[in-house]
């Protein structure tokens, strides 16, 4: 079986990526299941309930996020009521929403879904070592098949995190640099990897924004507005291919598709 992993939808350009290319992406490789970070889905930051449906009717099955799922106040309710849409798992128990998902396909194969952001260079949140170590236990229960989003700043704390959770998940995908990194591999337990799938959205940009704005606040240090780039747009991801029974990853693939 395959899998779909989109790396973060930026602004309304990844989202008319996501719209054309998906459904081609999932003919050409027999994909059973989407799954995208999106927490940049709007404006370039943050996620409203009306963009997450736009995403799902475009074919995405469950939406991921990392430290920008808070920045419309509008996404909150929304989370309590669309388990689908995940924040990280390792923010404190308190916090609105799920950090993990289990869905069930047509074929009736369940996958298991967790989100974890990273503490390196970030906000101090839960240990998402520990924290994934339960969550996964939980969703053993129930399914083999589970995929980590492991939204996080250092490429050494997702490593870290791969070789930690090997054989015990079917893959761990990273997200937040909006830069591919091409280390896709599959770890000695069958645990598929990769350190960051990259962005969908504009390239001829700064991770997304404009990049003459971007320039001026390195060179000035001085305030700037973020906007929205627009132009040369393409989908970073990755297909995964596993076993559906033992959970075990077959191999793992980048995609890179220009929107045109």
């Amino acid at each position: 079986m395959k899998i779909l992993f989109i790396g973060d939808i930026v602004g309304k350009p990844g989202r008319k990526a996501i719209e054309a290319l998906v459904p081609r992406l999932v003919k050409k490789n027999n994909v059973k299941c989407v799954i995208a970070n999106a927490e940049n889905a709007a404006g370039g930051s943050g996620i409203t309930p009306p963009i997450a449906r736009e995403l799902f009717d475009y074919g995405l099955d469950v939406i991921t996020s990392g430290d920008h799922i808070w920045k419309r106040k509008e996404i909150i309710d929304f989370l309590d009521s669309e388990r689908r849409v995940l924040r990280p798992l390792n923010y404190p128990r308190e916090t609105p929403g799920f950090g993990s998902a289990v869905i069930e396909l047509a074929s009736g194969v369940k996958i298991g879904i967790i989100n974890l952001v990273g503490r390196i260079f970030m906000q101090p949140v839960e240990c998402p070592f520990r924290t994934s170590r339960e969550e996964v236990a939980k969703i053993k229960k129930t399914t083999p098949n589970i995929f980590v989003d492991i939204h996080a700043e250092a490429t050494s704390e997702k490593i870290a995190l791969g070789w930690y959770l090997d054989g015990l998940v079917t893959g761990i995908i990273g997200t937040h640099t909006h830069v591919q990194t091409a280390d896709e591999k599959i770890l000695p337990e069958g645990t598929a990897y990769i350190t960051d799938m990259g962005m969908t959205g504009p390239f001829d940009s700064v991770i997304g924004r404009k990049k003459e704005q971007i320039l001026t606040r390195f060179v000035t240090q001085m305030p700037t507005r973020f906007e929205m780039a627009e132009d040369d747009v393409w989908l970073n991801g990755v297909v995964i291919d596993f076993d559906e029974k033992t959970g075990k990853a077959n191999s793992i693939e980048r995609i890179q598709k220009k929107y045109e």
